[in-house]
């Protein structure tokens, strides 16, 4: 019991490194970009909030335990940016290796209990991991339309790109889709994002 709860500690310690792993969008404030705990707060904070609106009843608790877990490896194979076509050639790899160290630091069976739901998430193997990811691709999208299309802008990222990139969101809602839809359109009447 006493190894367990080391090691459950150790986990514990180690991702408090999550607030230091920073993600290209800003907050909608505008004033500092958002870091991977802060995103992934407001991930579970939105499935609480949007899970009515999935195509298919979803296990919320799954689809939030799944958000907690999602990008915790990140701490070791930092946030690869969306857009960033050569990052993603080995991004899989370069997180997988990071999810065996990080989830190697716990318990065998809570070890493979996290493993299993990262790679549901990864491999969008269910409906909640649909819904998860959706959420996850709608975040970002909301933060650039309300803090001005800074990313957007920064990275020269086009309409078409923003609208490829997130289609997936369908997938789970078609209420998000729409939703999203209408930012991107909204975004483009405003001058925020290029159109293509």
């Amino acid at each position: 019991m006493e190894d367990m709860l080391s090691k459950q500690m150790e986990f514990l310690i180690e991702i408090d490194k999550l607030k230091q792993v920073e993600r290209r969008t800003k907050i909608m404030s505008g004033d500092r970009l958002e870091n991977d705990a802060e995103h992934t707060w407001h991930l579970a904070m939105m499935a609480l909030i949007l899970q009515g609106h999935a195509n298919a009843d979803v296990d919320l608790l799954k689809v939030i335990r799944m958000l907690l877990v999602h990008d915790l490896v990140e701490i070791d194979a930092g946030d690869t940016f969306a857009y960033d076509t050569k990052g993603n050639v080995d991004k899989h790899e370069r997180e997988l290796s990071a999810a065996k160290r990080i989830f190697g630091l716990l318990p065998e069976e809570q070890a493979a209990e996290l493993m299993e739901l990262w790679l549901e998430f990864e491999h969008k193997e269910s409906q909640e991991a649909k819904f998860a990811s959706a959420l996850d691709r709608l975040q970002p999208l909301i933060h650039n339309h309300n803090n001005n299309g800074d990313t957007w802008q920064k990275y020269g990222i086009s309409s078409s790109q923003v609208l490829n990139r997130n289609r997936e969101i369908a997938d789970a809602s078609d209420k998000l889709w729409d939703y999203a839809q209408q930012l991107v359109r909204k975004s483009v009447d405003q001058g925020i994002l290029k159109e293509s």
